[in-house]
């Protein structure tokens, strides 16, 4: 099974809906005075049995450029870490013990909420959550985001993903 095959399971949150605009907390502060780039609260369930670890990230595919834009990385959650709270990707997160974040493609390590170039049109924010049988990942923290993909495919048991939408 190819990771474009893997089954999926149950992913929520209470920052936002599934198809629906992102609030402020979710967006990059240079939006405006009430963004926080917040990452957003996150659970997950009926992940399949042999799962060992996660990885969440969030991704922006209408980015201009080379491709879309890696906003949130982490890497090596525990296999019974079922949910993340709001704020577990800033920079002093709330990460469970094991698990780390990449730096996105801001430069920065952690969460870095939705900013758009104004007229650009709907962004959409893809969270996925990676269902791994793996318990480590095999990348340390200097890795890239965009070699996730390759590297998790051969261990991703199945995604759960949710989308956001935000324009300026």
């Amino acid at each position: 099974m190819t990771h474009h095959d893997a089954p999926s399971f149950r992913v929520s949150s209470e920052s936002f809906q599934d198809g629906q605009t992102l609030p402020p907390a979710q967006r990059g502060t240079s939006t405006g005075a009430s963004a926080k780039d917040e990452s957003p609260q996150l659970s997950w369930s009926g992940a399949p049995a042999g799962t060992l670890s996660y990885a969440v990230t969030v991704f922006d595919p209408d980015a201009p450029g080379r491709g879309g834009f890696w906003h949130w990385a982490v890497l090596d959650l525990p296999a019974d870490v079922t949910s993340l709270p709001a704020g577990a990707g800033s920079r002093h997160g709330h990460l469970p013990p094991g698990a780390f974040q990449l730096k996105n493609d801001g430069g920065t390590t952690g969460y870095l909420g939705a900013a758009p170039p104004r007229g650009h049109g709907p962004h959409r924010y893809i969270v996925t959550v990676h269902a791994l049988g793996t318990a480590h990942s095999g990348l340390d923290a200097g890795a890239h985001p965009a070699k996730l993909e390759a590297k998790l495919a051969p261990h991703t048991l199945a995604k759960a993903s949710l989308t956001g939408i935000y324009e300026r």
